[in-house]
């Protein structure tokens, strides 16, 4: 791949990352018109799936059931688990905590791969790219700092809340787990394909959850125009344009170059905090903003 590619991929990366950050004033609006997490997920999904349709070919399935079973997990690991586990974090614990642990996957990310490169040694070692490298490694630690210095805004106090932060975490696993195994399969088939199979199958799999809280969406929630533009946003922008440009990213760049821009995700949001709502800004948050920026430079030069 030509540099003028790799910066394509990178700025891809870039602005998907920065319309994630973007999502949760969208999920924020949606649940004070009455919404739960569980069906907002739905129906962003739903807006994604029905939209692929128009782009993707008609193929069911994979070639083989390995395969569909690895599109399963995917489904599962980057949708309906990981959602739900994120979303109810938020209502166990603080939502410091929750974007600070989640904020751990690029970390995770690193080290599943070199777990799974290591299980597979003397095959394919041409993927050395995906190293837990010192220099990686220093360079994750200093964006997590910084993630954590921007998040707390300066704030000394971290409150343990025990389940809240273990979905945290649960959250950020899911999301190495998916990085990594969309590396795998991704080569193999069309990634609208693939995008397609990993939203029905994110779908499918949050239907148990509404065993425990019953679907209760009535029509009069979707008279306000916000409901709609917000809805419109999460399923066609930040789900359906930004999985599939994330899921070329991660084939392109690798599982863990890829998840090395997640670390930017409360930058978007102190920066819209800072501009929209006049929130505070701290020395420690300025500083936190460098060091994620350092960090991520240094991870991304550990190949040259």
């Amino acid at each position: 791949m030509n540099q003028t590619n790799q910066t394509l991929y990178h700025l891809l990366a870039l602005a998907t990352v920065g319309i994630w950050g973007l999502t949760f004033i969208s999920t924020r609006v949606l649940l004070n018109h009455g919404f739960t997490p569980q069906e907002i997920f739905v129906l962003r999904f739903v807006i994604a799936y029905v939209g692929i349709w128009f782009f993707s070919p008609r193929r069911l399935w994979c070639d083989n059931w390995k395969d569909e079973l690895l599109a399963l997990v995917l489904g599962v690991t980057g949708g309906s688990l990981y959602f739900v586990t994120e979303n109810t974090a938020i209502h166990l614990t603080l939502v410091t905590n929750v974007a600070f642990i989640v904020c751990t996957a690029p970390l995770l990310t690193a080290l599943l791969a070199w777990m799974v490169r290591r299980y597979r040694r003397g095959r394919a070692l041409a993927e050395g790219e995906e190293g837990s490298s010192r220099r990686l490694l220093v360079g994750s630690l200093m964006a997590l700092v910084g993630v954590a210095l921007v998040v707390f805004n300066g704030s000394v106090l971290l409150h343990i809340h025990p389940l809240g932060d273990m979905l945290s975490f649960s959250a950020a696993l899911c999301w190495a787990v998916y990085s990594v195994i969309l590396q795998e399969i991704g080569n193999r088939y069309n990634m609208i394909f693939l995008t397609r199979k990993i939203f029905f199958y994110g779908l499918l799999t949050i239907l148990p959850f509404f065993l425990a809280n019953p679907w209760n969406v009535s029509w009069e929630q979707f008279s306000p125009p916000a409901v709609w533009f917000n809805l419109l946003f999460l399923g066609v922008l930040a789900s359906l344009v930004c999985f599939y440009v994330w899921n070329l990213v991660l084939r392109r760049l690798g599982a863990v170059s890829s998840s090395n821009y997640l670390y930017l995700n409360p930058l978007f949001t102190f920066v819209g905090s800072m501009l929209f709502l006049d929130e505070p800004v701290s020395l420690m948050a300025l500083l936190g903003v460098a060091l994620v920026l350092c960090g991520i430079y240094i991870s991304e030069r550990r190949n040259k």
